[in-house]
């Protein structure tokens, strides 16, 4: 049976797997366009408009995420026993202590979010606080600030930018292809014809292929987290006991 240690590079390996298809799909949907339309100034367009988008999202997510769900920020007199074990994870973990928040819903549920390490959240539900023991509650903080500690936060925003290029390129690539009128020499001859039923079917398909690849990702990530938090802990139970009653 694989160690924590084995599953821990085992994911990371994964990712990086994962990553470098998200790469080789993107240049190949770019490479297949700028050839249908003999013009890479969408690709060029798609990249911006991506990076853009991601860039607000990776530097402004946190305040977005905070105001919708109501969260509160905390002190140590609020609630000490959860700074503690927020405070005590930290210094196992060596990161900086991350900004603590409460919020009120009965739903039992945590998440972590920030830009890095050092702008870092930590947020977890009333309903979680209420319904978990200690070593069930240091669970599920060990997996959120693995979560920091592994930049998961730099990683999912750099999926987005990937997925947000390629469904940009396919929406756009498919709206050209119904409502131009008329082609060029290329696209009307065989092989451009090829091309241009090829760009369709990579249109329809990327997209999906993009989302299962996220998913994957994702996936990968948060056994990684398990695996990472878990060594933080050395109590791997906590967390499988805070899942069987989330």
């Amino acid at each position: 049976m694989a160690t924590l240690y084995q599953t821990a590079d085992s994911n990371i390996r994964k990712t990086y797997l994962l990553v470098g298809a998200f790469l080789v799909l993107i240049i190949g949907i770019g490479f297949l366009f700028s050839e249908i339309w003999q013009s890479p100034n969408i690709l060029y367009f798609a990249i911006i408009f991506s990076v853009l988008t991601s860039f607000f999202s990776y530097w402004y997510s946190d305040r977005v995420v905070l105001f919708s769900t109501r969260a509160c920020l905390i002190k140590k007199g609020d609630n000490p026993e959860l700074y503690r074990v927020v405070e005590n994870l930290c210094i196992t973990a060596g990161l900086p202590f991350p900004k603590v928040y409460i919020i009120p819903e009965s739903q039992p549920n945590a998440f972590a979010t920030g830009r890095n390490v050092k702008h870092a959240v930590v947020a977890v539900t009333q309903g979680l606080l209420d319904r978990l023991e200690k070593a069930e509650l240091e669970g599920v903080i060990a997996h959120e600030l693995s979560h920091i500690k592994n930049k998961d936060m730099l990683l999912q925003t750099m999926v987005v930018v990937l997925v947000g290029v390629i469904a940009l390129l396919a929406n756009l690539f498919l709206r050209f292809s119904f409502l131009s009128g008329k082609g060029n020499s290329n696209r009307r001859s065989n092989s451009g014809g090829i091309l241009m039923l090829l760009g369709l079917v990579a249109a329809i398909l990327a997209p999906i292929a993009a989302t299962l690849l996220k998913l994957s990702i994702s996936r990968k990530r948060e056994f990684l987290a398990d695996a990472s938090g878990a060594l933080l802990t050395r109590y791997p139970e906590g967390l499988a006991m805070a899942l069987e009653k989330i």
